[in-house]
């Protein structure tokens, strides 16, 4: 017997379900085909929400919140409960994501100036060896490298390692919120630091090389002294310290200057860096909880590392045509400005990348297609920062007094640095240091091993180094940076 029910038909001992065109009761009922469909109905009442649903079961929540009980959903709908219609009008309606009113915000825009100011103050220092030339004057030093070299050169790799450490753990501290607690790191941990990289300077003195000792200890003291204001972004402050050296050392290059003025303006230079640096740091300096997220000392020594690791390779690109014995002492030195210069721009790039991964993140709907997006970020950025590198390396060479042009050979060296140390930068931002670390202390080591060993073609050794540690930090970045879950 066929009964009129609400939606279903009774054969046997089973009830079936006849989906979605349910029967209404009504006084005169309407012809099936001319009858709207229902669930179409509840789809276009939904609108939005469910177009915007990434699963069916936040649809069937609202239809419970909305109060619909499972035999009203049998009635209405002809499905068998709130599930089963939930996955209905998911299927039904196209995703459709609705986009915010303004543009979402992006914590890593920043502004091109300001990174560029930051790369203009850590080349700037590199006048001051202009001025204190004549206060280094003397016979030539280990390795035929120019008297009171290996002083400053000591004095200068330790000054990096400890100071990039202090860096990370004032900035963790920054991280969590504790101003103070940053300061009195840096109030603390700069003068320990230009202390030790005098002794070290010392440690390693001739005894001709005392003026290269003190050299060596006013370098220390600058670094810590710098460090503090580029942590607390000091760095207008800083430039205006350094213009009077900056200045001096310019008219030097045209013309000598009198005897006292160059010690004089290095001195003064100094002196005001400092000031500033206690400035920074001894004003509101109180007491912190230090609870329990505070950042342990060791935390910081990966970082520390990777300073010396990259501190040394940048010294090798200087002066690895000295060490090895050629005929022109400053032949290399157009690289170290270039790559002295090209921290600016490298840092802007960073927030780039950190920039377009997180839009990778809202635009990508799959881990294939996330990853394929970062990794096409990241060799822009990276083809990017090569290009100014590249440039800045043949300006360097063109206006660098008795120097040969940059070759074939040396750009590449050049370059291929370059991308060890921006790829290194990349994945120490994201916390990723300890690989990068590793890779930079063993690239500093083999090149040292070659130079101690007499190995005949230091440009060789130079080119297998660099292209080594560039293809390992390459397939790093790959692993480590291709996953969502690492860009946090």
């Amino acid at each position: 017997m066929n009964q009129k029910t609400t939606g279903r038909e009774t054969t046997g001992r089973e009830t079936t379900a006849r989906p979605f065109v349910p029967q209404q009761r009504t006084a005169r009922t309407a012809p099936s085909w001319a009858a709207p469909d229902p669930v179409d109905q509840l789809a276009a009442h939904l609108g939005d929400f469910a177009a915007a649903a990434v699963h069916p079961d936040e649809i069937a929540a609202v239809l419970e919140s909305d109060g619909l009980s499972d035999d009203q959903i049998r009635e209405r709908y002809g499905v068998r409960n709130s599930f089963a219609l939930a996955e209905e009008l998911y299927a039904r309606v196209p995703r459709r994501h609705p986009e915010p009113d303004t543009p979402p915000h992006d914590p890593w825009r920043i502004g091109l100036r300001a990174c560029l100011l930051r790369g203009l103050v850590f080349a700037l220092p590199g006048f001051a060896h202009v001025l204190g030339a004549p206060l280094l004057a003397g016979p030539p030093g280990a390795f035929g490298l120019p008297p009171g070299t290996v002083p400053l050169l000591a004095g200068a790799l330790f000054g990096w390692t400890w100071n990039q450490g202090l860096s990370h753990r004032a900035y963790v501290w920054l991280g969590l919120g504790d101003l103070p607690a940053a300061r009195r790191c840096l109030l603390v941990g700069a003068p320990v630091g230009a202390l030790l990289g005098a002794l070290t300077a010392l440690a390693v003195a001739g005894p001709a090389d005392g003026a290269a000792v003190a050299f060596a200890a006013g370098q220390s003291c600058y670094l810590g002294a710098s460090t503090t204001l580029l942590v607390l972004g000091r760095e207008r402050a800083l430039l205006a310290a350094l213009a009077p050296l900056t200045a001096g050392a310019l008219l030097a290059l045209a013309h000598p200057l009198p005897d006292p003025v160059g010690p004089t303006l290095l001195v003064g230079s100094l002196v005001a860096v400092m000031l500033l640096g206690l400035l920074s740091v001894a004003t509101r300096v109180r007491e912190s909880p230090g609870g329990a997220g505070a950042p342990a000392p060791a935390a910081s020594l990966p970082y520390a590392l990777f300073g010396l690791g990259s501190g040394a390779l940048v010294l090798y690109a200087a002066l690895g045509d000295v060490l090895a014995g050629e005929e022109h002492s400053a032949l290399a030195a157009p690289a170290a400005v270039a790559l002295t210069l090209s921290m600016g721009p490298a840092e802007w790039l960073l927030y780039r990348f950190r920039s377009g991964s997180l839009a990778g993140l809202r635009t990508t709907g799959t881990p294939h297609a996330f990853r394929r997006a970062t990794l096409r970020t990241g060799a822009e950025c990276l083809a990017a920062y090569l290009l100014v590198l590249a440039a800045l390396g043949l300006t360097a060479t063109a206006l660098w007094p008795d120097t040969p042009g940059l070759t074939a050979v040396r750009l590449a060296d050049l370059l291929l640095l370059g991308v060890v140390l921006w790829t290194g930068l990349l994945l120490q931002s994201f916390g990723a240091v300890h690989g990068t670390a590793a890779v930079c202390c063993a690239a500093a080591l083999a090149q040292t091993l070659a130079l101690l060993t007499h190995l005949a073609d230091p440009h060789g050794v130079a080119l297998t180094v660099y292209t080594t540690a560039a293809a390992v930090q390459a397939l790093l970045v790959r692993t480590l940076l291709g996953r969502a879950t690492a860009h946090r």
